[in-house]
């Protein structure tokens, strides 16, 4: 466990100790807050379908939590790249103790830049549905987290430069956003995209957090609970797999 808390307490204070990610992790979900809140919610209240803020938030929370989990797998690259990795790796310690370890660290950056990004949500005037949810939603932001930075040090312990990394990840991040039910309601739109939606893990995460948070839900908490420890596992699985085979 000494081992869990020191790799732990390193991702953590790397994070601090760097303004730009901090201010990065904020900036961007407050574009889309400033940009579909306000812009795309007049047309959606025009359409009868209420205030647009309170669906969008949930997708905005989990938006930041995908980017920010995943991309963490960066960090397991720079290690690799500066020596740090192999000295860990011929130490006498788990590989499962360090990635977990390292996991973990980078799921609790993840869950702070959450709980920011819904903070500045109430400052632009969103409000939960029921204040006494917002606890089983931040466990469900948990279980969201260590599942997509797990994933994340998978797809790192497979590639071995930035460029690989950033391009991979590009081209699975950015589909599972756009294509859940993040910033849609899915009753209106085409058939197609609805079925894609429903085998899209994301799409349950934000189902998950918007039925905590507001109230609405396209499939049930229950389905979402469920469909979310399916992926918890699988995540797990494929990070624990893919780091044993690191060759160093």
């Amino acid at each position: 466990m000494r081992v869990m808390f020191v790799l732990w307490l390193r991702q953590v204070r790397r994070y601090w100790r760097s303004g730009s990610r901090l201010l990065g992790s904020i900036g961007q979900p407050i574009l889309l807050l400033l940009a579909l809140g306000y812009g795309i919610g007049a047309i959606y209240r025009r359409a009868g379908e209420g205030n647009y803020l309170e669906f969008l938030v949930p997708g905005i929370i989990t938006q930041t939590v995908l980017l920010s989990g995943i991309f963490w797998g960066i960090i397991i690259l720079q290690d690799k790249r500066f020596g740090f990795l192999a000295e860990m790796l011929v130490a006498p310690v788990s590989r499962i103790k360090i990635l977990l370890g390292s996991a973990v660290g980078g799921a609790t950056i993840s869950i702070f830049q959450g709980i920011l990004v819904f903070i500045i949500s109430i400052l632009f005037g969103f409000r939960p549905h029921d204040w006494l949810a917002v606890v089983p939603a931040f466990l469900v932001l948990v279980l969201m987290c260590v599942a997509l930075t797990s994933f994340g040090a998978g797809m790192a312990s497979m590639v071995d430069d930035f460029q690989g990394f950033q391009g991979i990840n590009n081209l699975l991040v950015m589909p599972l956003f756009f294509l859940s039910s993040a910033l849609y309601p899915l009753n209106h739109v085409p058939t197609a995209l609805r079925i894609i939606s429903t085998y899209n893990p994301v799409s349950y995460m934000v189902d998950a957090l918007r039925y905590l948070l507001s109230g609405q839900t396209d499939f049930g908490l229950q389905k979402d609970l469920i469909v979310m420890a399916i992926t918890f596992v699988a995540c797990l699985y494929f990070a624990v797999n893919r780091f044993n085979r690191i060759q160093m």
